[in-house]
């Protein structure tokens, strides 16, 4: 009790070399827990895009189609998808699924060519797996059995393209063959990444079916889970079962083992980590700096208090004490500072549009950080960890101090 007294008496009648310590350790947990919630928030941010647009939860295709993606083998579908997909829908953990057909396509319009990024879709089926009303910004989605289709801004304004106008697709069927269809814009979708927005559009389902001549077959089926259910185990489950209902062609795979996107947003997350550890020791040299100027400025305290029976392992508690106090209160400023810069950019986002154009990522462009209270915790703990422990030397070279050298100090 006593030398916590004297420590704290001790910061406080250094109040400048104090503060500097405490801002040192404030600043760097500051921008850690704001890094850490723009982590965690990127993370959310393409896992839902990866789900919801991407691979699903959980996707099913035939076990050859990734290996002949690049020559879009539309041969290596999901047959008989309606049976699939029936069964799907009446397993206890699936929440909603997604089938569709994803082509490249040359469009004509007007002499020019573009190419672009087709899906077909089952329009009624998407209004529940990803929301599709939300992203229409303008017109209305196509109706299924319709030659309608919709197109997302990106690619509507490289085309000069508005509801009402029609365009002719060209692409290659099931078959290898050659064949065209022309659709009516009746909607316009706006999306938060490029890779979609630029070049996307969407068609009913069974149009798509008819004109690659497809028959009943899909080339994947997307799945969302339930609360509570992995996708990883899942997934493992419902391979057996593809075996079992005579599909052993078919392969379920989870999401993050399909995209490099999200691992690469892992990965990331293990580099800051790395920087925030070498950030926190350099805003721990603060303190060591500060102690070892402590310790020749009070040499003579340090002597007195020696001579007065203070033994060194005493004089080791008390520096550190000194620092554990000063680095507590840094940690902890820092961190409600953190909080208080990420809350509103929480819900109003960071605009990333300028940096992100071009970049064909599932990372919205429009970014908002999230806070972790593992992480945030964390931040608090690790600070105060490691700024206390840095002014482990200083406070072993204090006690190494003799009375009467320091009693000669002026």
């Amino acid at each position: 009790m006593k030398l916590r007294k004297i420590a704290w008496r001790n910061i406080r009648r250094n109040t400048r070399r104090s503060i500097l310590s405490m801002s040192a350790v404030a600043i760097a947990a500051m921008a850690f827990v704001f890094l850490f919630s723009m982590i965690e928030g990127m993370k959310q941010d393409v896992a839902y895009n990866l789900q919801t647009f991407v691979t699903g939860e959980v996707r099913i295709r035939h076990s050859e189609f990734e290996k002949y993606k690049h020559l879009n083998p539309l041969h290596l579908g999901v047959d008989n998808y309606t049976a699939l997909a029936e069964r799907l829908e009446s397993m206890e953990a699936v929440r909603t699924i997604s089938p569709r057909i994803k082509f490249p396509t040359a469009i004509y319009k007007e002499g020019s060519t573009y190419r672009a990024q087709g899906q077909g879709v089952d329009f009624e089926r998407e209004a529940e797996y990803q929301g599709l009303e939300e992203y229409v910004v303008k017109g209305r989605m196509p109706r299924n059995g319709q030659n309608e289709v919709l197109v997302a801004t990106g690619l509507a304004k490289e085309m000069n393209l508005d509801i009402g106008d029609n365009f002719t697709l060209l692409t290659q069927t099931r078959g290898r063959g050659m064949n065209a269809i022309t659709f009516k814009i009746t909607g316009l979708s706006h999306y938060q990444f490029d890779g979609l927005n630029n070049s996307f559009f969407q068609a009913p389902l069974d149009r798509v079916q008819y004109f690659l001549r497809m028959d009943n077959s899909v080339s994947e089926i997307l799945i969302k889970l339930k609360e509570n259910y992995s996708a990883e185990e899942f997934a493992a489950g419902l391979n057996s079962s593809l075996t079992d209902w005579g599909r052993p062609q078919l392969e379920a795979r989870m999401w993050k083992d399909i995209s490099q996107t999200y691992s690469f947003v892992v990965m990331a997350d293990a580099i800051y980590f790395i920087i925030a550890l070498m950030f926190f020791l350099l805003g721990s040299t603060v303190i060591i700096n500060t102690m070892m100027m402590t310790i020749f400025e009070r040499r003579k305290e340090i002597g007195t208090i020696n001579a007065m029976g203070m033994t060194g392992p005493e004089i080791v508690r008390l520096f550190f004490l000194e620092a554990f106090f000063i680095a507590a209160i840094g940690s902890f400023v820092g961190v409600l500072a953190g909080i208080g810069i990420t809350y509103p950019t929480s819900i109003y986002g960071l605009n990333f549009s300028a940096a992100m154009e071009g970049v064909d990522m599932e990372v919205s462009q429009i970014l908002r950080p999230v806070l972790n209270f593992k992480s945030t915790l964390f931040v608090f703990l690790y600070s105060t960890f490691i700024a206390s422990v840095a002014s482990f030397i200083p406070s072993r070279k204090s006690a190494k101090i003799k009375p009467v050298e320091a009693l000669r100090a002026i």
